[in-house]
């Protein structure tokens, strides 16, 4: 594993997602709650990075979803909406060479993310508001997307979560 990857895995205590994949921390959690048990707002950071494997597989949330670029390489966000329609984003450090360093991802919209082939990290952001709870979560399987995307077939072989991991445990 490289030195910096390790430096920010320890600095951060970056562990597995289920089900989704990335290293991350929940790094924020109101204690404002909107109803018993959920909160107002939810941040996490993540790190994607090819040692160890660290990437996004396709998911939905029921809320719209913030994502931040913080440092590190470009990576690319794939989106795929309820139209049918999809569309890849990249986030990273250059917006003179179309790079984001935000972007909302909308509920609903199935999303999978991964660092771009030749970089060594990205690190990155997530909020919500309201907070992330695991029942806003739904882990898209090779079956679940093909039928509807089916010019990205190469992008859901890659990162559909197993069939039997669809929900984040609670």
């Amino acid at each position: 594993m490289h030195a910096k990857i390790q430096a920010l895995i320890q600095r951060y205590q970056l562990e597995p997602l289920p089900v989704e994949g990335t290293l991350f921390v929940q790094s924020y959690r109101t204690s404002l709650e909107l109803q018993p048990g959920r909160p107002a707002g939810t941040a996490m950071i993540g790190l994607y990075c090819e040692e160890p494997l660290s990437h996004s597989l396709f998911h939905r949330l029921t809320l719209d979803e913030v994502w931040h670029f913080y440092s590190g390489d470009p990576f690319r966000l794939i989106l795929l909406r309820p139209d049918g329609s999809t569309e890849d984003v990249v986030l990273g450090p250059d917006p003179t060479q179309g790079h984001h360093c935000q972007y909302v991802v909308p509920a609903g919209v199935w999303q999978a993310a991964h660092l771009i082939a030749g970089g060594l990290y990205a690190l990155y952001g997530c909020t919500l508001a309201p907070g992330y709870m695991p029942d806003i979560f739904e882990g898209g399987t090779r079956s679940l997307l093909s039928a509807t995307y089916p010019s990205r077939q190469s992008d859901i072989e890659r990162f559909a979560c197993p069939d039997h991991e669809t929900r984040m445990p609670e």
